[in-house]
This record gives structure tokens, C-alpha cells and sequence, in this order.
């Protein structure tokens, strides 16, 4: 992951729109600047990330000559295409490995920021109160993209469920990878977006936490179990382009979604759901 190096906002609106046009190729220039503020477009997806970043544009972007053009999508593939094709300036919706396998996958030249939050995995059920009642032969939904699907089956193996492999890491965990299975669970792959709506067909679910508050799950108090926050590699991040990492502008935007007054936001809206990861 490259670190970019954050620094304190002192540029004008007008200063800051000159060097992010500057630091941006000849041939292409994303960030739009009108009357000394510089538009960024971002894409993200609606919880928190939409939310968040909506509190950023209504309360701090004017102050340091941005103006946001936030586009909402409900697919993850989407942004990542999006920015690579030049659509957009910057997309928040992704953590480190899902990003990874992206680039991996398509060969986008992408840069992540460093984390702004991390929403932790939850195992929820419409039927159980606890994994204790997790019968032979169950049903359980998981994520069917790579990095999620192999978060959720490290978080079912921390729990007991199941167990994996020796030497597996668990961002690039499969069901083929699976050692034991003592409840021959009945592992069902699923887009993560209908998991939530789709609950009730399984025993139990394993939901990413933007998802689970989309469809009004409280990660903190409806899930059986909730994946821990300390030390945790998936934290959300703002994402651009790699020719234009070092555009002044998107390291400004990046810098407000470390501010305190974002922090304080995640903590106040969230109740545990959604954990600052700086």
C-alpha cells in the first residue's frame, strides 16, 4: 500500500485548485477548477461511506477549496472501472485486499490512501440467538467476492464453525480450503449486497457492515458474533488514480476524512458499527 504523506491544510481555495490542475497530466485533467475551487467527483457506496463523505462536503470541503461531486453506487466493481476509466477523481468504498485482488484482476494503476474506517463483519440470523444453536447441515451465506468471502470464513473459524487449512491466508481463503467442517455447514456464495435481504433463507449470514446498515441491521447489537476492530486489515480508504496521488487537492480531500471533526462523526452516527481506523 503507498503511504501517502499527510500534511495541515494552510493553501487557499485558489492555490490549492492551481496545484492540484498542475499535478495533474497534460493530456488529462480530472480535477475541475471554477472560481478557485477544485471539483473532485467520488464515487461511494451509500453507508457509511456516502454519508461520510456528505458530511465532509456540507461542512468542511468549502473551507479548503473543494467542492465534491458525489456520485453514489451500489456495485463494488463499479468505482474501481470508474476511476480507471476517468469518470471520476477518487473512490471510497474498499479496503486494502479488495483493492489488491482489483488490480490483480483487471490491472487498474490504482493508489489507496491510508484507512479511514473499518466496519466490522458480522454473522447475523433471523432464527438463532447463538452459534450454540447452529444445527448439522446449516446454511450459511458468505460474501461471494474473494476478499470478503475469505474474511468471512477466517471470522467462521475464529467462532469454531469450521477450520481452516494450515498456511491459508485467510484474505485469499476458498471453501475448497477448508479442513474440517464438524456441522457440514452448507457454505452458499452470495453478492454481499443481498445478503441482508436474503437473510431469512439462511441459517446464518455473514454481512459487511455498510450492508448490514443499508437494510437497518445494527452490526453492534443484532449480530450473533461482530469481527474485532483492533488490528484489523480491512479498513476503508480513499482511492485515486496513481498518476494523480500527488494531486494537492485529493490529498486535502484524504485529509479531511482524517479530521477530528470525521472521527467525531463516525463515533457520534455509528454506535460501534463503523470504528475510526486512525
Amino acid at each position: 500500500m503507498t503511504t501517502v504523506s499527510r500534511r495541515t491544510l494552510f493553501a487557499s481555495g485558489a492555490g490549492l485548485a492551481a496545484l492540484a490542475l498542475a499535478a495533474c497530466g497534460a493530456e488529462e485533467e480530472p480535477l475541475a477548477e471554477e472560481g478557485g475551487v477544485t471539483t473532485i467527483r467520488v464515487a461511494a457506496t451509500p453507508l457509511p461511506h456516502m454519508e461520510i463523505l456528505t458530511f465532509v462536503k456540507d461542512n468542511l470541503a468549502a473551507d479548503a477549496g473543494l467542492e465534491l461531486d458525489l456520485q453514489e453506487q451500489t456495485e463494488y466493481p463499479i468505482p474501481n472501472r470508474l476511476l480507471s476509466e476517468g469518470e471520476i477523481d477518487a473512490n471510497f468504498f474498499q479496503h486494502l485486499p479488495y483493492l489488491e485482488t482489483e488490480i490483480a484482476e483487471n490491472g487498474y494503476e490504482l493508489t489507496p490512501y491510508e484507512g479511514v474506517h473499518i466496519e466490522p463483519l458480522g454473522v447475523f440470523s433471523e432464527s438463532l440467538t447463538s452459534l450454540d444453536e447452529v444445527e448439522d447441515g446449516a446454511s450459511v451465506g458468505i460474501p461471494n467476492d474473494p476478499t470478503n468471502r475469505g474474511r468471512a470464513l477466517a471470522l467462521l473459524a475464529s467462532e469454531g464453525l469450521l477450520t481452516l487449512a494450515d498456511g491459508i491466508e485467510p484474505t485469499e481463503a476458498t471453501p475448497d480450503d477448508i479442513d474440517e467442517n464438524p456441522k457440514n455447514l452448507d457454505l452458499q456464495e452470495i453478492d454481499p449486497a443481498l445478503l441482508p435481504r436474503t437473510l431469512g433463507d439462511y441459517a446464518l449470514a455473514v454481512i459487511n457492515g455498510n450492508y448490514a446498515l443499508e437494510a437497518d441491521l445494527s452490526p453492534a447489537e443484532d449480530a450473533l458474533v461482530l469481527e474485532s476492530g483492533e488490528d484489523n486489515p480491512y479498513a476503508n480508504m480513499l482511492v485515486v488514480r496513481t498518476e494523480d496521488k500527488d494531486s494537492e487537492a485529493l490529498k486535502a480531500l484524504d485529509e479531511l476524512l482524517h479530521s477530528e471533526d470525521v472521527r467525531s462523526f463516525i463515533e457520534e452516527n455509528y454506535s460501534g458499527a463503523v470504528i475510526p481506523a486512525f
